[in-house]
């Protein structure tokens, strides 16, 4: 007897034909699996004795945005840093008595990097094609969320100061002039806290900005005496290290 089956036509399978759809979480959970079989040999030394303290030198304030790696870009390891990460890389000014503030996460984490931990250096670390930014430059009210719009107006005193001054950078987008002028605003407002005032004022506390440059993945240094972000490069870190040497010493 002849099989039906045999006389049936086929019917593609189209769901096999389908585009896979990516599964959320797939790479983080991959990772996690692949870093306990590979790497973490070589790293149980390491969290064993960063399990009885953390002592970095550095508070890293930088962007949420995915895209800006830090520990990839400035190949740091577990313990170097002490890390603070959200939309637009803010630091809300202290409150007008010296310590409240309407936002207490920014403030508590400065506040324990600097009595608990004693870092000595300070880095702001904005980036190119920041969210946050353009939210900025195309105004708050386009913002949808009051939490998300509410938090952008720590970056108000930056889009007055790029008014103010709108030949900064004037080579880059307003969105980039802006998130470079924006790590100055922060680090005038990480001036208003008294804790941060006193080290400064003492010598033991140095303050860096740095911008993140996406396309080519380079990170620029603030310079000062030049007014303008200067590319990281050899010379760019011996003159950061010779002055944190000069201020060890001092």
């Amino acid at each position: 007897m002849q099989s039906i089956a045999r006389d049936l036509p086929v019917v593609p399978n189209v769901e096999a034909r389908k585009k896979p759809q990516s599964i959320p979480m797939k790479k983080l959970i991959t990772g996690i699996v692949e870093f306990r079989r590979k790497l973490l040999p070589d790293y149980r030394k390491t969290f064993a004795k960063l399990a009885l303290g953390q002592s970095p030198d550095t508070l890293f304030i930088s962007c949420s945005d995915s895209r800006v790696a830090v520990n990839v870009f400035a190949s740091t390891d577990p313990g170097d840093l002490f890390v603070i990460r959200n939309v637009g890389n803010m630091v809300p000014k202290c409150g007008c008595d010296g310590e409240r503030t309407s936002d207490q996460s920014v403030p508590a984490a400065i506040e324990f990097a600097l009595t608990s931990l004693n870092v000595t250096s300070i880095v702001i670390c904005g980036h190119s094609e920041c969210g946050a930014m353009h939210a900025l430059t195309e105004g708050i009210e386009k913002v949808e969320g009051e939490h998300l719009k509410g938090w952008l107006k720590h970056g108000e005193d930056s889009v007055k100061e790029l008014a103010e001054r709108p030949e900064f950078a004037i080579t880059l987008s307003k969105r980039n002039q802006l998130s470079q002028l924006n790590v100055l605003t922060q680090l005038n407002h990480l001036r208003t806290y008294p804790m941060v005032q006193q080290r400064l004022a003492a010598g033991t506390l140095t303050l860096h900005g740095w911008w993140f440059e996406l396309s080519n993945a380079d990170v620029y240094a603030y310079e000062e005496s030049l007014g303008q972000f200067v590319i990281f490069d050899e010379i760019e870190a011996m003159r950061i290290l010779e002055q944190l040497e000069h201020n060890a010493k001092s």
